[in-house]
């Protein structure tokens, strides 16, 4: 079977570049790719059997981390699963040790784990100039200390209290123990 794997960063973005043509099931997905944990990704992972086929867009679609980008497909390869990559032109075959191509999904790798690195570099970069502006203010605030302080004082507990506002507990002991800023919340 040949299956499809898409995946965009955010809800705003088109899935629609990258064509995956010929698949019988595509697993789509709009979420970072920095961490493995991806709910379409998993289900791609359980789904795929011996003798499937994965086809993905380009290297950066799979993952953004080399670890687990060479994780990924070692980890299809062990279960009989082809990993194929479109846009780089290279496919994995259980079995098939090619040494060129391992040395390109490590570089190719590296450098789609590199530009996360710079992008993320930038917009850190871009906020602190922000702030420093006064123009970045970050999220509004979404935990009334005040109101926290006040269930307290009536008796509830720190679950009771997270329960009620929508909020972890963790937050709730934040407050508590005044280590709570209402600025990194906003």
């Amino acid at each position: 079977m040949r299956i499809g794997y898409r995946r965009v960063s955010t809800e705003d973005q088109n899935l629609e570049r990258q064509e995956l043509a010929d698949c019988e099931k595509v697993f789509e997905e709009k979420v970072s790719g920095a961490k493995r944990d991806r709910p379409a990704l998993v289900q791609m992972m359980e789904w795929a059997r011996e003798g499937d086929e994965v086809v993905v867009h380009s290297l950066d679609r799979l993952g953004r981390d080399l670890r687990d980008l060479q994780g990924i497909v070692q980890e299809l390869n062990d279960k009989g699963v082809c990993v194929e990559f479109l846009q780089e032109r290279l496919r994995f075959s259980p079995g098939a040790d090619d040494p060129l191509s391992r040395l390109q999904l490590q570089m190719m790798g590296a450098f789609a784990e590199f530009e996360r690195n710079i992008i993320r570099k930038r917009q850190a970069e871009g906020i602190a100039r922000a702030k420093a502006k006064g123009v970045y203010k970050g999220r509004r605030a979404t935990i009334d200390a005040a109101e926290v302080q006040r269930l307290r004082a009536e008796g509830l507990g720190a679950s009771a209290i997270a329960s009620q506002l929508g909020i972890g507990r963790a937050s709730v002991y934040r407050v508590l123990n005044g280590s709570y800023q209402a600025s990194e919340a906003r």
